[in-house]
């Protein structure tokens, strides 16, 4: 396998836009990363460029230390597996697995024998080589019996297996996956990502992965990097960019439903040890040992859904008054939709317990450990405690 870095890599085009801002990225040997963010973030386009399908307009990318730069897409030694499973319409399952594994010299001459049969007389060895090695890529991925049917008889995902089986066929330094799974119904792409991490774990191979999915991203990256407007906003393990989102946009990128964030002011009390956080027209009580030293009065709290509840009056945690709207059963959780009274409605995640009345006011809070807090301006930085 292969270790993949890219320095200051940028893609410009003809028209001036710049689609990828100098990323900086290295990627182990035998990790599993995955590019997440929105449509238009420059995810597809960087990995377009490790795979040598978008021209670099600056920076470097290396491959196990080589600059790849100007290196054709079929010299990279690397596979990839589409969006749209690229399958020839008219092979059968075994010849689009085998594709890929001609020996170029005499390319097209060989790939004619092998249709009809005379290679496997005239080049037994290699045959059997190639034979073999379709052999273990359906054992693998369970499409032993669909060696001979043609794509239009494979449902989607069969195809998709038959798509990464043609990149594992090639014993390549590198996977890259370009949204595999976006074209398959819910139930099969929950399948279909289990299946991926299981053979990547087995392959022990270097996989490149992107996704507009952040769930997706979460369950199969070893580490993920959410990106925005071509520039990297932040890299790490999924539990930790959860947990300790950089900015405002990654903590309500990542995690569904997601983050609530409240916009408001702080002011001081008589006490030293309280402030307040004035916030859709109420004023929530919080102790000055819970908000980072240097937080300023203008700032935004961050909640996530699964820390916020109906609560009875207490001062022990960050409370507010609010309307219940709506709500989701979801069967082992509810999503709840409440109005505070002024500005965005507040999302709340909790198990099915007890009746609530839809049009009622309730105190709703969190524990002031679950608060999060950033910056009011528009790169809304993530703002830390000091350590």
């Amino acid at each position: 396998m292969a270790e993949v870095l890219l320095e200051q890599v940028g893609k410009r085009y003809p028209s001036g836009f710049e689609a990828v801002k100098g990323v900086d990225l290295a990627i182990s040997d035998r990790e599993f990363l995955v590019l997440v963010g929105p449509s238009g973030c420059g995810k597809s386009t960087t990995l377009r460029m490790i795979a040598g399908l978008e021209d670099v307009s600056s920076g470097t990318i290396r491959i196990d230390g080589r600059v790849v730069n100007h290196v054709p897409a079929k010299d990279r030694d690397i596979a990839m597996v589409f969006q749209n499973y690229a399958l020839y319409p008219h092979m059968t399952v075994e010849q689009n697995l085998a594709f890929g594994l001609w020996p170029r010299r005499n390319y097209r001459r060989r790939w004619q024998a092998w249709i009809s049969g005379a290679y496997r007389r005239a080049y037994r060895d290699e045959s059997a080589q190639i034979q073999q090695r379709l052999q273990q890529a359906a054992a693998l991925l369970g499409i032993e019996d669909l060696l001979q049917r043609r794509p239009k008889e494979l449902s989607g995902g069969q195809r998709q297996r038959v798509a990464v089986g043609r990149a594992i066929v090639r014993s390549p330094k590198a996977f890259l996956f370009d949204e595999p799974l976006s074209n398959l119904d819910a139930k099969l792409r929950v399948e279909m990502r289990t299946e991926i991490k299981s053979l990547q774990r087995r392959l022990q191979a270097t996989s490149i992965y992107v996704t507009h999915d952040q769930e997706e991203a979460m369950t199969l990256a070893d580490r993920m990097v959410v990106m925005k407007d071509g520039l990297i906003q932040q890299i790490g393990a999924p539990e930790s960019v959860y947990a300790n989102p950089a900015n405002r946009f990654v903590a309500g990128f990542v995690g569904t439903p997601a983050m609530n964030f409240l916009t408001g002011r702080l002011e001081s009390h008589a006490e030293a040890k309280e402030l307040y956080f004035h916030w859709a027209g109420q004023r929530v009580p919080i102790p000055a040992a819970a908000i980072p030293p240097r937080a300023p009065r203008e700032l935004v709290i961050g909640i996530r859904p699964d820390a916020l509840g109906p609560q009875p009056q207490s001062a022990g945690s960050f409370q507010f008054r609010g309307q219940l709207r709506l709500q989701e059963n979801l069967g082992d959780r509810r999503d709840l939709f409440v109005d505070p009274g002024e500005g965005p409605q507040v999302v709340c995640r909790c198990l099915p317990e007890g009746p609530l009345v839809e049009g009622k006011e309730a105190v709703w809070g969190a524990s002031f450990e679950r608060l999060q807090f950033f910056e009011k301006g528009e790169a809304g930085r993530r703002i830390e405690f000091d350590s």
